[in-house]
């Protein structure tokens, strides 16, 4: 007969570490199974047809950047300094018109009107397409900065970021497919890079704060002091297994999916994020480029661009960066001045850098705030301007879009868009064409009816595509 195992014979501590390789092969079976069946909500897509870019870069500048001050030319204006302006309901009041606070320059082959203000960017004038008609819904900075990233301010939706992911998922694995870097934490925070209803994979991550200089940004938990790599992995992979199997009793909860995405996303970064944002490796010729240096007004963002196009060559879907502070209802030259004295080079040098790389023609680019600033002020030493929905400027590079091009249009005095105009539903059915996806097809249900970016409406400007 034989003599039965007696547990007393091994320790606690030893008992526990040889059963870990029992626990790590149920796990083990449960992966394997769990892999025939369950798909990644992150895993590549194909596309509805062929795209002209396959990764989005949005430059957000918050607050509102003045169209008259960067790319929409208006001598009428500069002209009539001082004359009348409007008050709300359109008729003359106590404001007047404000004047040209920088010198106007024909560039490039294209002969394209950029204004003095960013003569990096206006360096690249034959790439910029820029969409002069562009209008929104709302004047007021928090439900603005909510339509141009989700498409709505009255209900929370998911963002264009989240929507990009959704429906081309992620290029490499190891990385988050949609990274805000320095998002805003007002003027709706968290929901302008979020999922809403859409699952929970989708989600944009993080990485700071606009209070945060990027240099110090850090994504929590990303290394592990105590365990080993290995370790970590027999761990993750018991507790994955019993995240599948609870997921496996409500298959209509993504919230669990989330977490398992969440959880296998942040150990698979460990091993590439980290390398990906340390710019030490980076020639000091290509620091320079980009205004990176200690004590330099370009240094965080520089940072930043310099690590988007990191980002972006490394795989991920999209990207937001974001400056502020845009709004200069006073002291425009000097506020105006100061934010792109900030971000002129560094966008300079990031276009530069993509096309150098041959990134440009597919990654697309997008310049902005989330409304433009009125021709007029109420400021009586006309250095100011209000916030303007009716009319203003973005601008569009790479990823398939006409170079050299101005679409859309503002009256004379830059009022409000009277040609080409382009609404932000357009703008947004626009960039997802782009991408490959039909904006009337890239749809969730969510209750009871068919949601998409652009709800019921959506114009593509296939004027502007090359």
């Amino acid at each position: 007969m034989k003599t039965p195992i007696s547990l007393q014979t091994h320790s606690r501590r030893e008992w526990l570490k040889r059963t870990t390789c029992g626990m790590g092969l149920l796990a083990l079976a449960d992966l394997c199974q769990a892999s025939a069946t369950r798909r990644s909500p992150l895993a590549s897509k194909p596309t509805h047809f062929h795209p002209s870019a396959k990764r989005l870069v949005f430059l957000h500048m918050r607050g509102g950047p003045s169209h008259m001050e960067t790319f929409d030319y208006k001598p009428a204006l500069y002209r009539h300094a001082g004359a009348p302006g409007r008050n709300r309901r359109g008729k003359n009041g106590k404001r007047r018109l404000v004047g040209n606070h920088w010198d106007w320059k024909r560039r490039g082959q294209s002969g394209l009107w950029v204004s003095d203000l960013l003569p990096h960017i206006a360096e690249h004038a034959d790439d910029l397409c820029v969409l002069s008609g562009m209008h929104t819904d709302s004047g007021n900075h928090t439900p603005a900065m909510l339509q141009l990233h989700t498409g709505s301010f009255q209900f929370a939706r998911p963002s264009l970021g989240s929507w990009v992911m959704y429906g081309l998922g992620t290029e490499n694995a190891n990385l988050p497919g949609f990274i805000s870097l320095s998002p805003p934490i007002i003027n709706g925070g968290a929901k302008n890079y979020g999922a809403a209803f859409l699952p929970a994979a989708y989600q944009g991550t993080a990485i700071g704060d606009i209070k945060t200089p990027i240099e110090k940004a850090r994504i929590d938990h990303l290394t592990n002091q105590t365990l080993t790599r290995q370790e970590q992995r027999h761990q993750l992979d018991f507790i994955q297994s019993l995240n599948r199997r609870f997921a496996a009793t409500d298959p209509s909860d993504s919230e669990i999916d989330g977490v398992i995405e969440s959880f296998e996303r942040g150990f698979t970064m460990q091993s590439e994020l980290p390398q990906v944002m340390d710019l030490s490796g980076e020639p000091q010729p290509t620091l320079e480029a980009y205004g990176i240096g200690e004590g330099k007004a370009t240094d965080n963002f520089g940072r930043q661009c310099l690590l988007t196009r990191r980002l972006v060559e490394a795989g991920v879907r999209h990207v937001e960066i974001c400056d502020e502070f845009w709004d200069q209802h006073g002291k425009l030259k000097t506020g105006h001045g100061a934010r792109a004295a900030a971000t002129d080079q560094p966008i300079g040098a990031f276009l530069s850098d993509l096309k150098q790389r041959g990134l440009l023609e597919d990654t697309l680019v997008l310049w902005g705030g989330e409304f433009g600033r009125t021709p007029d002020t109420a400021k009586e030493n006309l250095d100011g301007r209000d916030h303007n929905p009716q009319g203003y400027t973005m601008f569009l590079a790479g990823g398939g879009v006409k170079g050299g091009f101005q679409y859309g249009a503002t009256d004379d005095l830059g009022f409000e868009a009277v040609e080409n105009r382009m609404h932000l539903h357009d703008l947004h059915a626009t960039l997802l064409h782009l991408m490959g996806l039909d904006h009337e097809r890239l749809t969730y249900r969510y209750a009871g009816r068919d949601f998409r970016l652009t709800d019921v409406h959506g114009h593509i400007a296939k004027e502007i595509i090359a």
